[in-house]
């Protein structure tokens, strides 16, 4: 619920570019700020002990209640983000020129991941409340440890089945450009699945590409906005620093990642519950009222990670692209990829160092395309 502010991939120069990136940043934060104002509220007026309340008034079984309350604190959230994610997700986009989605279909997009999101959190939540009332001191260790199975399940079945309620995808037709990726996948020595055309264009102008799923479920993806406008030599460079990252060993990096910051998570939340459940009259650790501070600690807790996060997120990324740089026949194809990619996705060339340091995953694209011109000289 409470998410760290994000930022708008990619980075670019132009005062329309800026004008971009400032209008997404400043909805960003109204939105976090929106969130942390609502869950405070919820705590502090004693509201979400009433919502709790009502809906044990309405079911005596703890997971019917919990089910209630979630659906209530979830539609009472809808109804205030509405109005910043219209004006982020679909205002803005197309006052730039980057959406293609019409009204309809952007508000159902919007409600079937409401439906996903949704089913998501419920699941969660009813077994980490569940978890609590079994096993009291253990709870957070328990949640944690099936936490992170959930991510590494989720990882490797989205390819299959989160991507395609979004998306639709089919094989790539060039035989050329299989062929030539498939080469690239083995000599990189990661068996992928296929390579497949993602159809972006029908939501977006931007474009972009991936190397989806893990293990049996691993496929190479392609926007069909990248196929027209780039070449072969070029998106065989935008996949190579896709494959990088499984050379190099980032998934597992960032598995390792995961795995200690899921624990640091639930260990805080497990401190703060005990520490100051009683002071907003919560009935123990299971008493699901308490969801807005275990939010806040969740949100606070990734608030001050994030810039770490990012620190090691653009090493790896620096790290990629030595690999693509490395495995394929010239620079200028990686140099030229970086180029329509920031132009596509109307990207800041230089964002404020600040900015950088503080929300970017990726270094700017000054700074990559600056380092494969190194590489080349």
């Amino acid at each position: 619920m409470l998410t760290a502010i994000s930022m708008p991939p990619g980075n670019g120069d132009s005062s329309r570019a800026r004008r971009y990136h400032r209008a997404h940043r400043w909805l960003s934060v109204a939105g976090f700020i929106l969130d942390l104002a609502y869950l405070i509220v919820l705590l502090l007026t004693g509201w979400s002990l009433r919502l709790r309340s009502f809906a044990l008034s309405r079911a005596a079984q703890p997971a019917l209640a919990l089910l209630i309350y979630l659906f209530l604190f979830g539609l009472f959230h809808e109804a205030l983000d509405l109005p910043i994610s219209y004006l982020k997700g679909y205002r803005l986009e197309h006052r730039y020129g980057l959406s293609n989605l019409t009204m309809r279909s952007w508000a159902k997009d919007r409600l079937k991941g409401w439906a996903v999101g949704g089913a998501l959190a419920i699941l969660g939540f009813e077994l980490i409340y569940w978890t609590m009332r079994q096993w009291p001191r253990q709870w957070w260790e328990i949640c944690a440890t099936a936490f992170i199975a959930f991510f590494i399940l989720l990882a490797n079945l989205a390819p299959l089945i989160l991507l395609p309620l979004f998306f639709k995808f089919k094989p790539v037709e060039d035989p050329e450009l299989t062929k030539r990726l498939m080469e690239l996948s083995q000599r990189a020595g990661k068996r992928v699945r296929g390579v497949y055309e993602w159809k972006l264009s029908e939501k977006s102008k931007k474009a972009n590409a991936a190397l989806t799923g893990l293990g049996n479920t691993r496929r190479i993806i392609i926007s069909d906005t990248l196929l027209d406008h780039f070449s072969p030599t070029e998106v065989e460079a935008v996949l190579a620093h896709e494959f990088g990252h499984h050379v190099r060993h980032h998934v597992l990096r960032g598995l390792a990642i995961e795995i200690l910051t899921t624990f640091i998570g639930f260990y805080a939340v497990n401190a703060a519950l005990k520490s100051w459940g009683p002071t907003f009259g919560f009935h123990g650790l299971a008493d699901f009222a308490n969801l807005p501070l275990l939010l806040l600690v969740v949100g606070g807790l990734s608030f001050l990670l994030l810039p770490l996060v990012n620190l090691h997120s653009r090493q790896m990324e620096r790290e990629a692209d030595s690999y693509a740089l490395a495995s394929i026949a010239s620079p200028a194809a990686f140099i030229s990829s970086m180029e329509k990619l920031a132009e596509m996705n109307l990207s800041e060339r230089r964002p404020a160092a600040w900015i950088e340091f503080l929300f970017h995953s990726h270094p700017s694209i000054e700074k990559r395309i600056a380092f494969a011109k190194n590489w080349s000289r």
